[in-house]
């Protein structure tokens, strides 16, 4: 799996132990990224988001979801729910990473509110983990992405995750998808080690 979050920490490492300059490219599953880091923050510049589909309706027992849904490294749906802090993320996010729409490979589920012209809200159900996570970086940039598509946004979109940080997603919205995707997001040390081998 390509990861949004641990792309911008391999960056920051791999800048401060200088195998790499401020601006480097890293191979992932998803492709090349480029990245650029500034302090404590890094910029990355993701692949071209695909496999789109917009304003879809997901059966899920007695409702029905409306939903978005793009791979931005890997696949998200997006939810827009009224209110995030009673959302049943564990339940809503696993019947919707299982749902047969989305097999086999599944997909992570996002649920957002938008809170200003630029901003939005987020919890992610990540698939693998199968539980919420605190922050997903795809997941804030498929979610920024989905609300821009449907007008409820405009870049740079400022993403407020669980954890309490905040990332900002810009981009140029096209007709039919988008393009110069970036995420900029803080990489801070929570602890070092050695390891004996």
């Amino acid at each position: 799996e390509m990861c949004g979050n641990g792309a911008r920490c391999v960056a920051r490492l791999a800048h401060e132990i200088g195998a790499s300059a401020a601006s480097m490219s890293i191979e992932t599953v998803a492709g090349i990224l480029r990245a650029e880091t500034r302090g404590d923050s890094v910029r990355l510049f993701l692949t071209e988001p695909g496999d789109w589909r917009m304003e879809r309706v997901l059966k899920i027992k007695e409702q029905s979801l409306l939903y978005g849904f793009v791979n931005s490294g890997v696949p998200h749906a997006v939810v827009e729910i009224k209110d995030l802090d009673t959302c049943d993320v564990q339940s809503l996010g696993s019947q919707i990473r299982h749902h047969p729409d989305f097999a086999p490979a599944g997909t992570n589920a996002n649920f957002i509110s938008i809170t200003g012209a630029s901003s939005i809200r987020i919890r992610t159900y990540e698939r693998g983990v199968e539980a919420e996570t605190l922050a997903c970086g795809t997941g804030i940039v498929a979610s920024a992405l989905v609300a821009a598509r449907n007008g409820k946004v405009r870049p740079p979109v400022l993403v407020h995750a669980a954890s309490g940080d905040v990332l900002a997603v810009d981009f140029k919205l096209l007709k039919d998808g988008a393009t110069d995707v970036t995420l900029l997001g803080p990489a801070v040390h929570v602890f070092r080690g050695t390891v004996e081998h």
